[in-house]
C-alpha cells in the first residue's frame, strides 16, 4: 500500500521542495514532482540555482524518453498516462488536488504551508486519503526548525 506523508508547515514551499529533492537524490531515490503549470518554470530555475556551487539534475516528462529513463527527478504538471512514467518510487504533490495514478507510487509526499488556502486544500487531500484507508505519516516542520535551533 502507498505509503502518504504530509509536511506541514513549510514557510517556503520551493525551497523546502528543492531541500527535499537534493535529499532524496543524495539517497539515489527517484522522484516524480507534480507542480501547478504556472508555476514549473519557477521551480525548474530554483533547481539550477539551488546550491551556489551546483544543482539538482532533472527534466521535464515531455523529454526524450532515453532521458526520462536515466533521470532521478522528473518534474510534471500532468499525471495523466501515469503508467507511461519510467519510475513510481515518490510522487510530490505540489497541487492542491489528489493526483490521478497516487496509489502506483510507493510513497506520496504532500507539502503543506502556512497559507490558509492551502491548508484547506491539504485537508480535502488528507480526508481523501484518510477515507480510502491509507495510513498517513504527519511531519511538523515547524516542530522540527524549533528543536534544530535549541
Amino acid at each position: 500500500m502507498t505509503e502518504i506523508a504530509f509536511h506541514f508547515n513549510a514557510t517556503d514551499k520551493n525551497h523546502y521542495v528543492c531541500r527535499l529533492l537534493r535529499k532524496v537524490w543524495r539517497m539515489q531515490q527517484r522522484v516524480i514532482v507534480c507542480v501547478p503549470d504556472e508555476r514549473l518554470k519557477e521551480l525548474d530555475a530554483q533547481l539550477w540555482t539551488f546550491e551556489p556551487t551546483g544543482f539538482l539534475p532533472h527534466c521535464h516528462r515531455n523529454d526524450e524518453p532515453e532521458l526520462l529513463a536515466n533521470s532521478a527527478i522528473i518534474l510534471t504538471s500532468d499525471l495523466s498516462a501515469v503508467e507511461t512514467l519510467p519510475h513510481h518510487q515518490i510522487l510530490v504533490n505540489l497541487c492542491d488536488q489528489v493526483q490521478n495514478g497516487y496509489e502506483t507510487f510507493e510513497r506520496v509526499i504532500e507539502i503543506v504551508t502556512q497559507d490558509e488556502q492551502d491548508k484547506l486544500c491539504s485537508r480535502q487531500r488528507w480526508k481523501h486519503y484518510s477515507d480510502r484507508g491509507y495510513p498517513i505519516v504527519k511531519y511538523d516542520l515547524a516542530q522540527s526548525k524549533a528543536k534544530s535551533n535549541e
